[in-house]
């Protein structure tokens, strides 16, 4: 059942009048920090047990991703205790990755044991891989980035990438909008094997994502970019392409360190790091279809709706058992 708070702070009086029956649990979705207060006094008075998947930290948000409070605010401290005592109403907190679990630990205050992973992944239903063929691959070959040209993405690192490349002749694609496309296509001024594309309908990514030759993921320098595993990175590998991305400690170890996962690591912030890396995958085409079917393997493993079940079951398990215990 879905219920939609018309004032959030008395989201918990508007389900009363409701005469909204009692569920097994409440389940406050991504981004609705500002329904947590209401939601937790409701399921308090029923006895059912409260999960909060938030996906962001509004603190880490305002703080790291944008840099619009200063670390030692007055106002980003406020926040911060406000975040923090928000996250401790919840009887499970949901992580998308072991990172980010690590910081709602660390930086929110959250009990280790209240936290469980649950990653993101992608609908199996549009993203799959095409199945294999030996046709010839195309010249240019196509590299392919889609994202809201946030900071955190570092779309700026790839025009910096196109511009230092050295390599067999590829297109460099930036589809999507944001606060940093205008700068994006100012530095690409000049730039031949530079486009931009505008956004196109989500039913209709998977087929511009099979277009592309390679797909790349993000590039940031800041705290947050090393705790995400962006929805792009979960689509293309679902969709069978290999895919350039930073290094980051948001991936399981066994994909960091695996020869073939279909992920081609570089440096967060390194244009060069990543020219290089498409230069050699551009002068392979069995790399390329190698690494792309080991991409759908590795979003078989680690991504999978069967693998994000059973997150999802051990977290409510765990939940049912908390709450029987309390």
């Amino acid at each position: 059942m879905d219920f939609h708070p018309g004032l959030s702070l008395l989201g918990d009086l508007q389900a009363h009048l409701r005469g909204l029956p009692s569920p097994d649990l409440v389940w406050v979705p991504c981004f609705r920090q500002r329904d947590l207060l209401a939601a937790s006094r409701w399921a308090k008075r029923k006895s059912v047990p409260l999960i909060f998947d938030p996906l962001i930290s509004a603190y880490d948000k305002q703080v790291d991703e944008r840099g619009k409070l200063d670390l030692t605010s007055a106002r980003a401290q406020r926040l911060l205790a406000w975040e923090r005592k928000l996250f401790q109403r919840a009887d499970r907190v949901i992580a998308d990755t072991p990172a980010h679990a690590d910081y709602f630990v660390q930086v929110l205050g959250v009990e280790r044991g209240r936290v469980n992973v649950i990653y993101v992944g992608a609908e199996a239903s549009l993203f799959r891989p095409r199945p294999r063929t030996d046709e010839i691959l195309p010249t240019p070959r196509e590299v392919l980035f889609y994202g809201s040209f946030i900071p955190l993405q570092g779309p700026q690192v790839v025009i910096e990438a196109a511009r230092l490349y050295r390599g067999p002749p590829v297109k460099w694609t930036l589809l999507g909008h944001g606060p940093l496309r205008a700068a994006c296509e100012k530095m690409a001024d000049g730039l031949r094997n530079v486009s931009f594309e505008n956004w196109l309908p989500y039913e209709a990514l998977p087929a511009r994502i099979h277009r592309a030759d390679i797909l790349l993921g993000v590039f940031g320098t800041t705290a947050k970019a090393d705790r995400v595993i962006p929805n792009k990175v979960f689509q293309a590998l679902a969709s069978g392409k290999v895919v350039v991305t930073r290094l980051a400690s948001a991936y399981p170890e066994e994909m960091v360190h695996a020869k073939n996962c279909g992920l081609v690591w570089v440096e967060a912030g390194n244009g060069q790091s990543l020219a290089d890396q498409i230069a050699l995958l551009a002068a392979n085409p069995d790399r390329v279809r190698e690494l792309g079917e080991a991409a759908a393997e590795t979003s078989v493993q680690f991504f999978s709706e069967a693998i994000l079940g059973q997150q999802l079951d051990v977290a409510l398990k765990a939940t049912a058992t908390w709450n029987r215990n309390r």
